[in-house]
């Protein structure tokens, strides 16, 4: 088949300014599997997004878990972008109409205070660029219609990304035990969503390393200040118009978000 990249780019945007859901890119205007491609398509997004002045201020990981790699049959996470355009200040409150089909998920934020610009990165390094970690709700969202996604959909999609929130309480990494840090996810005061470190990619610390080691080798690193949602430490869940939501992490502390009712509420 034809790869038409420019074409897959610009219906994402055009699904992202609509509010209008486009069709799988897989086996239409991508070939299936065919992870590269995806990421080049991605990649003319986020040149237009610059272009247009948004600030980049790090970036996201995806498919930590295990269980989530096997149903897409892929064997490693993937990463998208992260603008100052999609932060949100904790608590304040979300236009549901800003979003298309958003979900949430309760994830650990990594803040740089070093580069971290070498392919071959040791425990040692990790632990000397990490200036703190936060608690942060990840505001997930898909340009494709139903969420019918693959790993090539997603990833042309930016590894799906929406907005993202961050708690204000920042934590030194050596205070908190990030594989054993449990999460909890509530709405109405009931858990939606429970999990722990353990579940990003064993420990979210390994997350990091991965995305550092990837972004090193394509000569685009991670650098110092750069926000880094390590991956969900629980399942994402579907979001209710005019509901709050709130992750509590264990060392952490919380974090919270909230949307109007649609509608232009």
């Amino acid at each position: 088949m034809s790869v038409d990249y420019e074409l897959a780019a610009r219906e994402l945007t055009e699904a992202r300014e609509s509010g209008k859901p486009c069709p799988p890119l897989r086996g239409r205007l991508l070939p299936e599997g065919d992870v590269t491609s995806a990421y080049l398509v991605q990649q003319l997004q986020v040149r237009e997004w610059l272009r247009r002045g948004y600030r980049r201020v790090g970036a996201k990981i995806g498919l930590t878990s295990r269980a989530v790699q096997e149903s897409f049959g892929v064997y490693q996470p993937d990463f998208g972008v992260l603008t100052e355009e999609m932060a949100v200040p904790d608590g304040v409150e979300v236009a549901f109409d800003r979003l298309l089909q958003p979900r949430v998920e309760a994830e650990i934020a990594f803040v740089l205070g070093a580069d971290l610009p070498d392919e071959r990165i040791t425990t040692a390094d990790l632990t000397r660029a990490v200036d703190h970690l936060l608690p942060a709700i990840e505001i997930v969202d898909s340009r494709i219609a139903g969420w019918d996604i693959s790993i090539v959909d997603t990833v042309a999609d930016n590894a799906s990304s929406g907005l993202f929130v961050l708690g204000t309480t920042p934590r030194r990494l050596a205070d908190v035990d990030l594989r054993l840090a449990g999460m909890v996810l509530e709405h109405a005061g009931e858990p939606v969503s429970v999990g722990a470190g353990a579940a990003c990619l064993g420990n979210p610390l390994h997350a990091l390393a991965w995305l550092a080691q990837t972004l090193a080798r394509s000569g685009d690193p991670l650098r110092a200040g750069d926000v880094v949602l390590s991956g969900a430490l629980g399942p994402m869940v579907p979001v209710t118009p005019g509901a709050a939501y709130e992750a509590r992490i264990s060392g952490l502390g919380s974090v919270r978000t909230c949307f109007s009712k649609g509608g232009g509420q």
